[in-house]
């Protein structure tokens, strides 16, 4: 008799968890930034899978590898492309940034005045972090080519000596 009693308590319990579940996942689905940010992270989840399941070296050992043919022309075009996209990326951020303080500037209400304060220093922080990230994807080019040339000068020495 307890543990039927149990029971009912426990299915009861489930029964309101996934009402509520069900009232949260509608409000999620009626919610356009909620459903776009749930796109962007079930992209960004199936991304890192397939990443991680094409990454397994397994096959490496016994095959001579040499990936020199599609590394340089992947670096070529990083090359190539750096310089005038951090320009395009610089004027861009330079110009948005003024028009940002121009209105930060003529705000006369003190929330609206907040809210572009807010905005020009998200604007400062973004144009700020891109060119840290361009500095270090050039420091990091070399030493990440030096480490995939070893790798398969390595693999491929494993594998001539099988």
């Amino acid at each position: 008799m307890k543990e039927r009693a149990g029971i009912e308590r426990i299915e009861n319990e489930m029964v309101m968890q996934t009402g509520r579940m069900t009232e949260m996942l509608r409000k999620i689905c009626q919610n356009k930034k909620a459903v776009l940010m749930l796109k962007i992270g079930m992209v960004a989840l199936l991304a890192v899978a397939a990443t991680l399941s094409f990454t397994t070296p397994t096959f490496a050992a016994d095959v001579d590898v040499n990936l020199d043919p599609a590394v340089h022309p992947v670096l070529n075009l990083i090359n190539k492309l750096v310089n005038p996209l951090m320009l395009l990326v610089g004027a861009g951020g330079v110009v948005f940034c003024i028009i940002m303080g121009v209105k930060y500037a003529t705000a006369e209400e003190p929330q609206e005045r907040e809210k572009r304060k807010q905005h020009l220093k998200n604007a400062i922080i973004g144009y700020l972090l891109i060119f840290v990230l361009v500095v270090i994807l050039k420091l990091s080019i070399g030493p990440l080519t030096n480490w995939m040339v070893g790798n398969t000068t390595a693999t491929t020495t494993a594998a001539t000596t099988k």
